[in-house]
């Protein structure tokens, strides 16, 4: 009877051993798996984004010209100064700009890149700027040059970005676009 015990011990254990090395051995697979995949679009993820932020050295521009619009902006307006060529930016491109922004109650400069070596680059229609410079600059073409009379609900609202822009204030930007990279 003893012998029996012990047999039945010893198989109950035998058991027990190998349906813990096979759940183990599925969970290894599986979070091998999981992280893998997880590596793969993560990477996918910051390689766009970094092929986006990607702008290299541009040459210093001339400050513009300031524009002050005769009274309050009401609606979008997009005047292009300068027509550009090729295709034309859609929701979805990586468009790298230079920009000159000033408050269009009295011209005053509060940001810009302009006369810098410097490019901005965003992804239109994603919300990653202001929603005029988002619905402003759809149909724009690289090399163009086109000036954005925002008003203030889409531009920062009743919110203060920064002591330079109070609140509800309209802008003007003058933007120029350097190039249109497709994400």
């Amino acid at each position: 009877m003893a012998r029996m015990r012990e047999r039945v011990f010893a198989g109950f254990g035998a058991l027990l051993f190998l349906g813990s090395a096979c759940a183990l051995t599925i969970y290894v697979v599986l979070e091998s798996t999981s992280s893998a995949s997880n590596t793969s679009s993560q990477t996918a993820a910051a390689s766009q984004q970094q092929t986006c932020s990607d702008t290299g050295t541009e040459a210093a521009l001339p400050a513009p010209a300031v524009y002050i619009p005769t009274g309050p902006v009401t609606s979008l307006q997009a005047t292009d100064l300068t027509p550009g060529t090729g295709a034309a930016a859609k929701d979805g491109d990586c468009l790298v700009v230079k920009y000159y922004g000033t408050l269009a109650s009295n011209g005053k400069e509060f940001d810009q890149n302009f006369t810098e070596t410097t490019g901005f680059a965003f992804t239109l229609g994603e919300g990653q700027v202001i929603p005029g410079w988002d619905k402003g600059l759809v149909g724009m073409k690289v090399g163009g040059t086109r000036r954005l009379a925002i008003p203030a609900a889409q531009a920062y609202g009743s919110q203060s970005p920064s002591s330079a822009i109070p609140a509800n204030s309209d802008l003007v930007f003058v933007v120029k676009l350097l190039r249109i990279k497709n994400t």
